[in-house]
């Protein structure tokens, strides 16, 4: 049977952006699923020159490293993927797969449950990126709040070695960039829910009490589940069986993660810069790359009012990255508000601006391929 491509018809719908022809819109992509459905494997390295180098220095780093798994796409210009402190890369763009594969391979960066190590995740990068690389396909950075956070002190890292990454792109959605983002320096009660969540596992070095792994747990789990409530909603953005395989790996994901696992992401924190502190010529801009910086209209849930990312973009980005735009998603009227790094929820309120992104950067490799 011969491969049905409705790739260009749903684009068209995408680029529409119209709130009445978004069950088409699930309908095209779910069709579409059903005759290509996903090839995700487990992603072999052949670079691994970073990680090498920090296993001399560091033996234990191995512990901590993060799955990488690959999706073959259609397109030269491959999409690196790092979520959020949860859920998976895979299920944070499950509705957005079929978009970015029109570009070209989707690499998921899976963090592991019972551990995190920031040195072996921006190593894994590293190599991931050179491999890449020597196979002649510069990548698009996609980082996903926390996972933003990752791609930009992987930048700034780089930055300060003298080294420049060629990249095809970056895409920055809510990104929270160190723990002042989330709590603020002096604060003894975070104004943010997921804030006070984390902050009990921000504390001195030793064991976390059970409870205060358990109650940020909830927190999240929460969060994802008051999301899944409005059932008409849901239904319009994937189908019943979509959406009880997503709500399962997601909440597998969170019940998953260990408290070692737990801790030592959210101390990852810890370890970043924040990006006002680097704010410098001797660090800037950190890529020349062309860049989106998408946040929600609604970021109060999670990023504090001060923070220092909502600071630096909101108010500098070209000094960051000189070919670089930042926006708000905002609902239509009517509608709930979009909130922090809601690319399930609000899927259609972030193709817009990520779809006309990655058609100029396609047009771009075009450019210079001519």
């Amino acid at each position: 049977m011969p491969r049905l491509n409705l790739s260009p018809t749903f684009s068209f719908i995408s680029s529409l952006g119209t709130a009445p022809l978004r069950p088409f819109h699930t309908l095209v992509r779910t069709t579409e699923e059903r005759f290509r459905p996903a090839q995700i494997s487990a992603h072999r390295p052949h670079v691994a020159a970073a990680q090498a180098a920090l296993f001399e220095t560091s033996p234990r780093a191995t512990i901590g490293r993060a799955q990488i798994l690959r999706e073959p796409g259609s397109g030269k210009i491959p999409t690196i993927v790092l979520g959020g402190l949860v859920p998976d890369s895979t299920e944070q763009v499950f509705l957005l797969r079929r978009s970015l594969l029109k570009s070209g391979d989707l690499y998921y960066i899976n963090y592991a449950p019972e551990g995190f190590s920031l040195d072996l995740i921006c190593a894994q990068l590293t190599d991931l990126v050179a491999e890449l690389l020597g196979a002649g396909q510069a990548p698009v950075l996609f980082g996903v709040s926390f996972g933003a956070g990752l791609v930009l002190e992987w930048l700034r890292r780089a930055r300060s070695r003298g080294v420049e990454p060629i990249l095809a792109g970056v895409v920055l959605i809510s990104p929270v960039t160190c723990v002042a983002d989330l709590v603020p320096p002096g604060a003894t009660k975070p104004s943010t829910l997921i804030g006070r969540a984390l902050k009990p596992l921000l504390g001195e070095e030793g064991e976390v009490a059970a409870s205060a792994v358990e109650r940020s747990r909830t927190v999240f789990l929460r969060l994802f589940e008051a999301g899944t409530q409005n059932k008409h909603a849901l239904s319009t953005l994937m189908t019943a069986a979509e959406s009880r395989r997503l709500k399962s790996a997601v909440m597998e994901t969170i019940r998953g993660l260990t408290p070692a696992g737990a801790r030592q992401r959210v101390r990852a924190l810890a370890e970043m810069s924040a990006p006002t502190e680097y704010f410098s010529p001797q660090f800037l801009p950190l890529s020349p790359a062309p860049t989106l910086v998408l946040f929600a209209e609604c970021e109060d849930a999670v990023l504090d009012e001060r923070a220092p990312s909502l600071l630096a973009f909101e108010r500098a980005h070209r000094a960051y990255f000189s070919h670089g735009e930042v926006r708000r998603v905002r609902s239509r009227w009517g509608k709930s508000p979009v909130q922090h790094a809601s690319l399930i929820f609000h899927v259609y309120d972030f193709l817009p601006p990520l779809l006309a992104f990655y058609q100029d950067i396609r047009r771009r490799g075009l450019a210079l391929a001519a």
